[in-house]
C-alpha cells in the first residue's frame, strides 16, 4: 500500500529541486522531515509541504501508521517553462528560461522483518 502526494508547476527549476529530493529518498518520514528543516535551500519548504501532504494522504485515505512510513519513492519532472526575455546590449535581446518542477512523493509503510 502506498500513498502519493504531487505539486504540479512549482516554480523552481528541476536541477535546485532534484538536488533536496535526493536527500530524502529512501528515509523513514521523521527523519526525511528533520532533513528538511535544516537544508537551506529554496525547494527544502516546497518539499517538506508534498511530504506533509503524502503522509496525510496515507494517514487519512489509506489509514496507515504514521510512525511506520518510509518514502519510497521521490522524483521530480520538468513542468512548463515560462519564456522571458532580457534587454542586452546593441538593441538585442537575450531568452531566459524560468522553469518549472512537477514534485511527485510517494509514501509506503515498512516492511516488517
Amino acid at each position: 500500500m502506498e500513498a502519493k502526494a504531487v505539486a504540479k508547476t512549482v516554480r523552481i527549476a528541476p536541477r535546485k529541486a532534484r538536488l533536496v529530493i535526493d536527500l530524502i529518498r529512501g528515509k523513514e518520514v521523521g527523519e526525511a522531515i528533520a532533513i528538511l528543516k535544516h537544508t537551506p535551500k529554496a525547494a527544502s519548504p516546497i518539499v517538506e509541504k508534498v511530504l506533509k501532504s503524502a503522509i496525510a494522504n496515507a494517514e487519512h485515505n489509506y489509514e496507515m501508521d504514521v510512525n511506520n512510513l518510509v518514502v519510497s519513492k521521490a522524483f521530480v519532472d520538468e513542468g512548463p517553462t515560462l519564456k522571458r526575455y532580457r534587454p542586452r546590449a546593441q538593441g538585442r535581446a537575450t531568452q531566459i528560461n524560468k522553469r518549472t518542477s512537477h514534485i511527485t512523493i510517494v509514501v509506503s509503510e515498512k516492511k516488517e522483518g
